[in-house]
């Protein structure tokens, strides 16, 4: 039995790397997703061009400029002088802000009043516009701290030694941390996701694709009438695209690390354990797609009909979370859901199987069904 899967698999192998559009399949997808989402898809934004329109022309004003300028954050592209200005900065999306300085800036600061700067930011991209509008506002108030400073340190100087002295009032200051990606670094939580991505796209496509070229050649015919057995075929099938996607796996993890400095906190065999389920899951998937498909292009698109949804519904962009909770439920029967959330705890938090044993679990179960269920078809469709 085993000297037959063995030649079977040798063979798969064989085919495999010898067709271009195996090849293709093999090569193109890992390449294209790590350079797409490691350095085009950010969502940080370190550096931003911002207008200015100073209507109080004062030093405090200047002075706040410079501290624009200084931040490193942002560059001032644009100074204005009216409202029409701003709007046509903003509509030509020259800019991600405007900050505007109103008249009396300088007055009311030294009154100690409260004052008003006005920050106008291109809400386009809400994810942009969110975190200017923070940059900015920290950079204001980093600002007005230091004023107040100065204006109580200069009240204290004023005041004669027989009087009371100004006692300021006290403060309370949040000081937020961040737990497992401290600098919030959109490639810290893209990279990972992507190791899933890679691995479903691939062992779904090559599983699909190798089973149904033998019905297009016509050679499944002549498996059939050999000694194998229904068992040993899909065996001997699918255990060398198991393979590809293991070492598929661990080179995605080692330049997640070395190129793209995406920290493996977790233990990376709980990681290579967990993926076995995972695989399991695809390859059952890829059977059931040869069995519905009968070339090799109806194939390739039941595999990206079904991948689409399962992508989009796997909590590598959006939170499940947030979404209606029929859909929800929904995702209960998605295996790249409970393999996201195990590699981006074992990459990031570096948990264990004491958290996720749960999901571990949940592939376990779903890998048996969708591989026994595809099995079985596969074989009733052989005898």
């Amino acid at each position: 039995m085993w000297e037959r899967i063995r030649e079977i698999r040798i063979k798969e192998l064989k085919q495999t790397l010898r067709d271009p559009r195996m090849r293709a399949t093999l090569i193109m997808p890992p390449l294209i997703q790590l350079l797409v989402f490691g350095y085009a898809v950010n969502f940080d934004v370190e550096h931003a061009n911002i207008a200015w329109m100073d209507q109080d022309k004062s030093p405090e004003s200047r002075e706040l400029l410079e501290e624009f300028r200084g931040s490193g954050r942002f560059t001032i592209t644009h100074e204005l002088h009216s409202e029409a200005d701003s709007q046509q900065v903003l509509d030509r999306s020259e800019v991600e802000g405007v900050i505007r300085i109103l008249p009396g800036f300088a007055s009311d600061l030294a009154r100690g009043r409260d004052v008003a700067i006005q920050i106008l930011v291109d809400g386009t991209n809400s994810n942009t516009a969110s975190i200017v509008g923070t940059q900015c506002g920290q950079v204001i108030r980093q600002f007005a701290a230091r004023k107040l400073e100065d204006l109580q340190r200069s009240k204290m100087v004023g005041l004669a030694i027989d009087r009371p002295l100004f006692v300021p009032i006290p403060t309370v200051v949040a000081e937020p941390r961040v737990w497992f990606n401290p600098e919030l670094k959109s490639r810290n939580y893209f990279v990972p996701g992507i190791l899933v991505n890679i691995v479903m796209l691939v062992t779904l496509s090559l599983t699909s694709l190798a089973i149904v070229r033998e019905k297009e050649i016509g050679t499944m015919e002549q498996l059939m009438v050999t000694p194998i057995r229904p068992l040993e075929l899909i065996i001997g099938k699918t255990l060398p695209f198991a393979l590809i996607a293991l070492v598929q796996l661990v080179f995605i993890s080692i330049v997640a690390m070395l190129v793209f400095r995406v920290p493996l906190n977790g233990n990376p065999f709980l990681l290579l354990f967990a993926s076995l389920f995972f695989i399991e899951c695809t390859l059952g998937l890829g059977l059931f797609i040869s069995t519905i498909s009968n070339t090799q292009q109806q194939a390739m698109m039941t595999t990206l009909f079904l991948f689409q949804p399962m992508f989009m519904l796997s909590g590598f962009s959006f939170q499940i979370r947030n979404m209606p909770e029929v859909i929800q439920w929904v995702t209960l029967l998605n295996p790249m859901r409970y393999f996201m959330e195990v590699v981006r705890g074992i990459f990031l938090k570096g948990v264990g199987m004491e958290i996720l044993w749960p999901q571990i679990l949940a592939l376990a179960t779903l890998g048996t069904a969708i591989l026994g269920l595809s099995a079985l078809r596969f074989r009733k469709r052989l005898d």
